[in-house]
């Protein structure tokens, strides 16, 4: 009778020290319990087997005791939430909110400091963060690390990035998770800052498979007032912890209760399809803040961009490139400059002529012969062009074709002086109706000692957003900190670049066929990125015979990237008489839609390939988008997502026989065929090739 009153004792022990909750389905279940010193802990099981094994949570704090051990649970609470929200631009018209929340209240024994930690379990991931509510006992904080750990169950494969603190700019290495190993890295690379501080660190999101085929994404949603979180890596023990990026001091955030962590997540499925289609990151978010929306348009646009990029052009005036050195007084123009009166009429005119939403235009205003490299206070005021470009004449002609401009405010980092002149900036773009600006980060943070990732610079880009919204206007950042779902809090903030776009094709080593297959499961969960796709002339000798660096993908290929690359502000990069040496493929950057009322990822496989089919909204027409990574493929799919009895003109765009990315590029071919949803469609990629397909309904 002893025994038996000793292990009721001990099981109601464990009933209070040890909660379980569950997805919707019940696929996914998370354990937490306190382990013997009364640290919280968590596991995750996938149809029950373990994802996570038995991993430890905590924050530590400056000049106060740890908030990682010693913890009594106070109570537990559970809650299930389900909603059907619509995001104002996006990959379909509706998304589904549904999961299952546990919130456990503990309280520091010695401290009497309070800490809950929320859980929410979704049918396609675990999500957590830290909650910080208003007490006596813990007011203004000062947080010196987080101890979150993700202790995984086996040798993964791992699609990973170097943990740098300035740039997520690199090319994906896949390898053995015990292969994890930042020394053995090629960093001649084209990227122009690294700030890599250990050898086993690596970014968030992180993109692994297990032996038994299981995917597994850890990243995080929110990160608002809060450093973004890289992770720490003991490659052997296959563990991984949180890393948070530090201040010019060494802390890591400045909080004051109530407040929260961003969430941290864990996205699992034997289904890869689940993963790069899911919307959870979204989905923590908060609820949009902005009351009128109505200026929040998806764009297509063209630009003074590529020519520079290739060197035809230059971005400053004096026409140097050299961006270092040359006094900014008295300067001679070389006859280089791309951003003239004259040339913006022209991308203009092609704007028009081709049905396109707007024209950026960079290098337009003062300051770019002395921008880059000596870590300069004044660069740019954003608002002073130079002479050969004039803002007034070129926005009345853009005005005369209805088309709009967007503006270009690279910082050269110097992030205090953008934000002195911030709204001198935006007020110029109100006078001469720019709807959107590009942002531009390159080069070392002024505060000087503040890195990209920082709390500090976190707060700066999401200002940016929150002060453009004030003035209606929308947001595209370049080298920023990648996002994690605030368009969905601000759907001003229209897109991002935070990855390694295609220019890195243009001048460096380029992009690896296999790099766009990998961003849809990483960079891309999110939020848009602005990839700037399009690129027709895909070998750099065409400008310079003596250069070997080329786009590595086929021309087909960049086709299909409007598709799988979902991004509301789309550029067709290339310059305008590249794609008018090549109508017919144009065609399709003209015809596919930026704004979807639905997506369906047929076929998915990071770093392998990607099929994505999508809906245009308020239209019945669809695109499909297919590719590949260096081998070739061939592939069947069904068009059963096609309405039922509706009879649709399909028109292929796929790679020649003899394509090639490396050896034969540009060699494509178009054929139409008329479908339903009965239909199945056949195609063949070439090493780093593509397919896009538009199906318009025959009436």
């Amino acid at each position: 009778m002893k025994n038996i009153l000793s292990l009721s004792l001990i099981f109601l022990m464990n009933m209070v020290y040890s909660q379980n909750i569950q997805s919707p389905s019940s696929k996914i279940s998370v354990n937490f319990k306190l382990t013997d010193n009364g640290q919280p802990s968590y596991s995750v099981n996938y149809n029950n087997k373990p994802v996570i094994l038995e991993s430890t949570l905590g924050i530590k704090l400056k000049d106060k005791l740890a908030l990682n051990a010693n913890f009594e649970i106070e109570n537990t609470k559970t809650a299930t939430f389900n909603e059907s929200w619509k995001p104002v631009l996006g990959e379909q018209s509706d998304i589904v909110n549904h999961y299952n929340e546990l919130t456990v209240s503990l309280i520091q024994k010695e401290t009497h400091v309070k800490m809950n930690i929320i859980f929410r379990v979704f049918d396609e991931g675990v999500a957590f963060r830290y909650d910080f509510p208003k007490q006596k006992d813990l007011n203004y904080f000062i947080i010196s690390d987080e101890v979150s750990q993700f202790n995984l169950t086996g040798d993964h494969k791992t699609f990973w990035l170097p943990g740098d603190y300035d740039s997520q700019e690199y090319p994906y290495t896949e390898s053995k998770f015990s292969e994890i190993d930042n020394s053995k890295l090629d960093l001649n690379n084209g990227i122009a800052l690294k700030t890599i501080k250990e050898k086993y660190r690596v970014q968030s999101p992180l993109m692994m498979k297990s032996a038994d085929g299981i995917y597994i994404n850890i990243f995080e949603a929110a990160v608002v007032n809060y450093p973004v979180m890289h992770l720490n890596v003991i490659p052997n023990e296959f563990k991984l912890s949180s890393n948070l990026v530090p201040n010019a001091i060494g802390d890591k955030a400045y909080l004051q209760a109530p407040c929260v962590s961003p969430w941290r997540t864990i996205m699992v499925s034997d289904d890869a399809r689940d993963i790069v289609g899911s919307k959870m990151i979204l989905n923590l978010n908060d609820p949009c803040k902005i009351d009128d929306t109505s200026y929040i348009k998806p764009m297509k646009f063209v630009g003074i961009w590529w020519e520079m990029h290739v060197g035809i052009s230059t971005w400053d005036y004096a026409g140097s490139q050299n961006a270092q050195n040359v006094s900014t007084q008295d300067l001679i123009p070389s006859g280089k400059h791309g951003a003239t009166t004259e040339n913006t009429k022209k991308y203009i005119d092609f704007a028009a002529k081709n049905g396109f939403d707007g024209v950026l235009v960079e290098g337009w205003n003062t300051g770019w012969e002395d921008w880059f490299g000596n870590w300069k206070e004044d660069v740019f005021d954003f608002t002073t062009p130079y002479p050969d470009f004039n803002i007034a004449t070129i926005s009345a002609y853009a005005k005369s074709k209805n088309v709009k401009m967007i503006m270009h405010n690279e910082t050269s980092a110097s992030v205090a002086n953008y934000e002195r002149h911030l709204d001198r900036a935006f007020n110029l773009m109100k006078k001469y109706d720019y709807p959107a600006v590009k942002t531009g980060y390159v080069g070392r943070i002024i505060p000087r000692g503040e890195f990209h990732d920082g709390q500090t610079m976190v707060n700066h880009f999401n200002f940016v957003a929150r002060r453009a919204a004030n003035y209606q206007i929308m947001v595209d950042s370049h080298e920023s900190s990648r996002p994690t779902g605030y368009s969905r809090t601000y759907p001003n903030y229209i897109a991002a670049e935070a990855a390694r776009g295609n220019e890195f094709n243009a001048w460096s080593v380029g992009n690896p066929p296999m790099h766009e297959t990998i961003l849809p499961f990483t960079r891309l969960l999110g939020g848009p990125m602005d990839y700037t796709p399009g690129i027709f002339e895909i070998k750099m000798s065409y400008y310079d015979k003596s250069k070997t660096e080329q786009v590595h993908t086929t021309l087909a290929k960049q086709l299909a990237l409007y598709v799988t690359m979902y991004s509301p502000l789309q550029m067709a990069a290339d310059l305008p008489e590249n794609y008018e040496k090549y109508p017919d493929a144009f065609q399709f950057i003209k015809d596919v839609a930026v704004d979807w009322q639905d997506s369906k990822y047929l076929e998915a496989e990071p770093g392998d390939y990607l099929t994505v089919v999508r809906k245009a909204k308020n239209s019945e027409k669809w695109f499909l988008g297919a590719i590949t990574d260096e081998n070739a493929r061939k592939s069947e799919i069904k068009l059963d997502f096609l309405t039922k009895g509706q009879k649709y003109k399909a028109i292929i765009y796929e790679d020649a026989k003899d394509a090639d990315w490396k050896n034969n590029p540009i060699a494509y071919k178009i054929s139409t065929i008329e479908v339903t949803s009965k239909s199945k469609i056949k195609f063949n990629l070439a090493p780093g090739g593509g397919t896009a397909i538009s199906f318009e309904p025959i009436n």
